[in-house]
């Protein structure tokens, strides 16, 4: 660590920060450090696909997060995984490739008042880095072959990414499980108007189809593999630390005359001493819509009365630092089933898990090679809306809680959660110590039509259930318990019951310099500030109708281009 001066420093070596450091570091003349609070991702538990259950709520790989006690889940508070390790979230998350809708970009595009947000030119960023199992389509990418943003070479970056055979990166699979209860829920979700779909990507996800994965040979494919290496590791430009922790972004009067402040580097706690690092061209904040708002506020940039509480001297009043946190509530439902086997009784026996086992370790096929969730679907908590507003998650197997053991009877569990939430909830800084988890305080179910929404979503559950096709396996309610019926009960229980699909977005929103809420512009910049940008999933102004994983990264491709060309220009 002598030499500390990079053009740019990214924070945060997760989903946006890999991308970002491979794009960066692509231009030869640029030094580019990357920083990571975690370890390496050399964790066997982080490329097994089941490993999750190891990753998560383990240090070694979780911040081990919870949030605050929750009104609205009748006082609880849940555990909040975020990654902590190289890869980030992609590193422990569920694997599941998921765009959202295209109206989720529109109103992004439309809120902003810039047109670069739309579904359509957002499309291309999608397809620059994916390796699709179909090969390179209209609506997909594949490695090896020339998408559109790269055809004219029209800007030197692109040149540059071209001259360095950048994109197809990110492995997108077929899962390689199947089951007959789940292929009989997919039947009796069309027999209850929900239609088949080929694809839950090409704007439009309404419908029931297995979810494909971010997997490679039946590994997990993380943003590590995908971007570091052995690319970012082969080029003397580049340089990684993991184990570093930045505490505290160094914010001066700018020297530019246009703006009043000017982020010019970061404090950086390596295990053992305090590393100061200069930024010539940007920092770039990439640690998360949790990790990110508190190194903001830590920093004197966050809502003043909040900073001055906790002792922090006030460098900017920002008041949506930290604000607008939104997140996919899930409401898990379990149905015993009869005449068929699930992965509850599969696993119970010492002979099972080697049965297990040994077809991942000879095929890579199997349970162990499973996502926490196989079978999606997408549908309206009623008839009279415009756009599907409810996602299923459906899995062979059922348990208290995560974390607990498999129930001893065969079953599976139907997850539901409201894609549009409209409650919304904060992350706050505890104290003046980097090294304090934050407060996260989600707010789940705190309006009336959140409520209202939980309520018919179990309904809609009931009604798939019911139909014919599952009746050979003979499903029986088991949570929440069919005595639930009014709106009030199933309010309640979901309550009870639900817990977080580790979506949070939102707390540094991008938004137009007369929103007061706005924390980044259309081009990620923060407001006021200099040298500074946010990149991750906290920029989004309204959460994706969907998994987040997927449009963080096409986030971050759209960021790498304009800090790039802002560099040139």
């Amino acid at each position: 660590m002598s030499d500390t001066t990079f053009d740019y420093v990214i924070i945060g070596a997760g989903t946006a920060g890999c991308l970002l450091a491979n794009r960066l570091s692509a231009d030869a003349s640029k030094r580019v450090l990357l920083i990571e609070a975690g370890r390496r991702d050399d964790y066997h538990w982080i490329h097994i696909p089941v490993g999750y259950l190891y990753c998560i709520g383990n240090p070694r790989t979780d911040w081990m997060f919870n949030t605050e006690p929750d009104a609205g889940l009748n006082g609880r508070s849940l555990r909040y995984p975020r990654g902590k390790t190289l890869g980030g979230c992609s590193s422990i998350n569920g694997m599941i490739y998921m765009r959202g809708q295209a109206r989720d970009y529109d109103q992004w595009a439309k809120l902003l008042g810039d047109d670069s947000w739309t579904w359509k030119q957002s499309l291309p960023y999608f397809k620059l880095h994916e390796d699709h199992y179909q090969g390179a389509n209209a609506m997909h990418g594949a490695r090896g072959t020339a998408p559109e943003l790269m055809k004219d070479g029209a800007t030197p970056y692109r040149q540059v990414l071209r001259h360095r055979n950048a994109g197809g990166e990110w492995r997108i699979e077929k899962q390689r499980v199947r089951w007959d209860v789940l292929e009989a829920f997919s039947q009796a979700a069309v027999q209850a108007g929900i239609p088949a779909t080929p694809d839950f990507n090409t704007g439009d996800n309404n419908g029931v189809a297995y979810f494909d994965v971010n997997q490679k040979n039946g590994w997990r494919w993380n943003t590590a593999k995908a971007f570091l290496r052995p690319t970012c590791y082969a080029r003397p430009n580049f340089e990684l630390w993991t184990g570093a922790q930045a505490s505290k972004l160094l914010i001066e009067e700018a020297k530019d005359g246009k703006t009043p402040l000017r982020c010019t580097g970061v404090e950086v706690w390596n295990g053992q001493e305090m590393v100061t690092v200069h930024a010539k061209s940007e920092v770039i904040l990439s640690a998360g819509s949790i990790a990110t708002p508190q190194l903001l506020q830590l920093s004197g940039l966050g809502p003043a009365q909040l900073l001055q509480s906790k002792g922090i001297s006030v460098v900017k009043d920002m008041p949506g630092v930290g604000n607008n946190l939104q997140d996919h509530l899930q409401i898990r439902t379990v149905f015993k089933v009869k005449n068929t086997p699930t992965l509850n009784t599969m696993a119970s026996s010492l002979w099972g898990k080697a049965r297990i086992g040994l077809e991942y370790a000879f095929k890579r096929t199997g349970p162990m090679s499973m996502s926490p969730s196989q079978l999606g679907a997408f549908t309206r908590s009623d008839p009279g809306r415009a756009h599907p507003n409810l996602q299923y998650h459906v899995q062979p197997l059922s348990l208290d809680a995560f974390g607990s053991p498999l129930h001893r009877f065969n079953a599976i569990t139907a997850s539901v959660c409201n894609l549009n939430p409209t409650s919304r909830g904060t992350v706050h800084i505890k104290t003046n110590r980097f090294e304090d988890a934050p407060a996260i305080a989600p707010n789940y179910l705190s309006t009336e039509e959140d409520r209202k929404v939980a309520a018919d979503s179990l309904r809609v559950t009931r009604r798939i259930l019911a139909q014919d096709a599952l009746k050979p396996f003979a499903p029986e309610e088991y949570k929440p318990g069919v005595q639930y019926q009014s709106d009030e009960d199933l309010a309640k229980l979901a309550g009870d019951i639900a817990s977080t699909i580790f979506h949070p977005v939102g707390t540094t929103q991008m938004g137009r310099a007369d929103n007061p809420l706005a924390v980044v512009d259309a081009r990620l910049k923060v407001h006021g500030v200099a040298g500074l940008r946010v990149v991750d999933a906290g920029v989004m102004p309204l959460i994706t109708s969907g998994n987040t994983n997927s449009p963080t990264l096409m986030i971050a491709e759209k960021a790498a281009q304009w800090i790039a060309e802002d560099a040139i220009s």
